[in-house]
């Protein structure tokens, strides 16, 4: 059974930073594309960042330059450093995979409001 499980949110000022971190319960972690979505007050989720098993990346246009996925597969984590927040970026951010079927975390809530 895989368990994504993300910590890292929080309240910040516009033009500040945070970084999520996803903790994975998943057998072979380094074979799996991991991503992070978010989903804002009344609108679908969106993809905003992905990472391949052989590190290709992939953003969002709305944060490319901005967000930066990563991933250490000895402690089988995905993190999201997140710079240069707006308001617009306030979402409850998921951690997400695929095995079998598509995964998802708890979430974890970002707010930017100054």
């Amino acid at each position: 059974q895989v368990q994504l499980v993300e910590s890292g949110g929080g309240l910040v000022q516009p033009g500040g930073s945070l970084r999520l971190s996803c903790v994975a319960r998943l057998s072979i972690f380094s074979l799996n594309t991991m991503g992070w979505y978010r989903q804002a007050p009344g609108k679908q989720r969106e993809l905003v960042a992905s990472i391949s098993s052989g590190r290709s990346t992939n953003y969002a246009d709305s944060v490319k330059g901005r967000f930066t996925i990563s991933r250490d597969n000895a402690k089988k984590m995905v993190y999201l450093q997140m710079n240069s927040l707006k308001p617009e970026d306030t979402a409850v951010y998921y951690c997400n995979t695929y095995r079998d079927a598509v995964c998802w975390g708890q979430g974890t809530q970002v707010t930017v409001s100054s």
